[in-house]
Formats: structure tokens, sequence, C-alpha cells
């Protein structure tokens, strides 16, 4: 079982950061938008390398939709910036109308998405972005890992035409993929491969899955881990190949169970390849204040929630 090794935990939205102003050094058309929150999307450095590319909006969210939507037609590719549920519920006709139905370049950056938003409480983490965003025709959506993915996404994205939704998040995490890494859109990730179980997590859970896997391998259970950062298009080769291997599957996701990764992959076998799948997510719930950690144990997405999945998955076959 390959190891993995946490180079020093770092928050996803720095990752951003570190992407957007990449973008600004090597992309001209590359703007940014920002609804009042530029310190806590981190992207004050491009706002100080570019001042005449970034523009404040304020709080008016569904304005800077707008406003985005319309710089595209002069061949500019706007980043916005506020919050996940900001950047979804409080705009979602703006995007349907304005951006997705006449598939408009802009790339919606949503920080502090999930229960690991922690003390801010219910109000603030969004738990249902994904299953927004994804059903929205042409909308591409992206939830990578870790600091060195989300910055190698970010860049990737300025690169895809049409419009897109990338999620990240507040807390810092093991930092453990390749800084020099190519990101590819719509390409699952293979982190470990295995026999008796396949693993799919997605954002902040692919470190736990990877906490699972060596916890599985302890008890002679070979499990597959896989990293989706891309949510849609769902890599359907990678999956039906693994789960084709393994004979079961769990998901792993910090959102709904509901219009998540979870759901995207049962629609994909239901259709393919039916087989037996359990859940790790949130069910049927809005979170709460609390400490990050202990919202992740209580609301059943922690490490161990993981290998009891894996294990009642294996039970099923």
């Amino acid at each position: 079982m390959k190891k993995y090794t946490d180079q020093g935990s770092k928050d996803t939205r720095s990752g951003f950061g570190a992407g957007l102003s990449e973008l600004g050094k090597t992309n001209e058309n590359v703007v940014a938008l920002c609804a009042d929150l530029t310190g806590s999307l981190k992207m004050g450095d491009f706002k100080k390398a570019h001042p005449d590319r970034f523009f404040q909006v304020g709080i008016a969210e569904a304005n800077m939709m707008g406003i985005a939507a319309g710089m595209t037609v002069g061949g500019k590719i706007p980043f916005t910036g506020t919050f996940a549920n900001f950047s979804t519920g409080r705009v979602y006709d703006q995007i349907r109308q304005s951006i997705a139905y006449s598939d408009k370049n802009v790339k919606i950056c949503a920080s502090h998405a999930g229960l690991t938003l922690g003390e801010d409480g219910a109000t603030h983490q969004i738990l249902e972005d994904i299953g927004l965003m994804k059903m929205l025709p042409g909308m591409t959506v992206i939830n990578p890992c870790d600091y060195n993915q989300t910055k190698a996404a970010t860049i990737a994205i300025a690169e895809h035409h049409g419009p897109v939704y990338l999620r990240f998040g507040r807390p810092k995490v093991a930092n453990f993929t390749p800084e020099d890494q190519k990101f590819e859109i719509g390409k699952a990730v293979m982190l470990n491969e295995g026999t008796d179980v396949t693993i799919i997590a997605t954002g902040h859970l692919v470190w736990k899955a990877i906490e699972a896997g060596e916890a599985l391998a302890e008890q002679n259970i070979s499990a597959e881990i896989i990293n989706i950062h891309t949510i849609k298009p769902l890599d359907d080769e990678a999956i039906l190949k693994s789960v084709a291997k393994t004979g079961c599957v769990v998901t792993a996701e910090e959102h709904q169970m509901n219009g998540g990764l979870g759901d995207s992959v049962s629609n994909l076998l239901a259709r393919e390849m039916p087989t037996p799948q359990e859940y790790v997510a949130v069910n049927d719930s809005f979170g709460e204040s609390g400490k990050p950690e202990d919202l992740m144990i209580k609301y059943g997405l922690s490490t161990q929630n993981i290998v009891e999945a894996a294990k009642k998955a294996m039970s099923r076959k």
C-alpha cells in the first residue's frame, strides 16, 4: 500500500489564492471579482499585483455574477470569489440565467464550504452546493482535496472554456498531493489499488479515506482508494473499472447524501453496473456550530465511519 505524507497542513482556500496569483502573471485575460471577502478568499495578492483587473463589488453577490457574465463577452475570464453558500444558493437564478444558460466562461470560486466551516454554523455550512451546481447543464464541478491540488485546479480551469464551480474550504488540512501535479478536469486520481472494496472520496474526505485504507490494511482488507476531484464530468471509466474488480463501493464527501458525489456514483452504477454501495455523507440534516473535527465525527464523516462503511459494503457482496 502506497504511503502518503502530509507535507504540512494548509487551507485549500490559500491554494486558490496562490493559483489565482499565478494566473495573474501568466494570463492577462484573467480578472477577479469579490463580494467583500478578499481576505477570506485569499485574493489579496492578485488585487495588489493587478489592481486594474480586480473588482470589489461589495455585498452584492447577484450583481457580481451578472458583471462576470458580461465581462466574458469582451474575452475576459472572470473568477468570482465569495463563500460557498453565497456563491450558489443566494445567486442561483443569476447563475442559471446569465451564466449556465448562455454558456458564459465564468469561474465561480467558492470557499468555506461544508461542516468544516465550524463555529459559523448551519446558515453558512452549505451542504447542498454540489447538487445545485451539478444539475445545471454545462456546468463543470470541481472539489479538490488539498492546497496543492486546489492551486493546480485553479490554474487549469482558466484554460477550460465554459462555466466552472470550484469548491474549497477554510480549515487547514493535510497537503499530500504533488506540488508539480498536472490537473486534468474529469480525470480521477488512483491513490491506492486494492481488491476488496473501492473507496471513492472527494475534497476534505480524501485524506480521511487514505487513513481509512491504512486502518483496513491492518485488518487484511485491501481498499482501492480513488480521489474524485471532478464531480462533473464524472470519470465513469475509472469508477466502473474499479468496482468491477472489488464488487462494492463506499463514497465519502462533506456534503448532503442527496445530490453529491455518492448520488452521481449510484446513478452511474444503477445504469451500468449495479453494485453494493455505502455512503459517508450528511444524511438529510443541516449542520450546527462547533469545532470542525467534532462536527465531522458527530455527522458521520470520520475516518472510522469510512472503515465501518467499507466493511458493511463488503458484507453486501
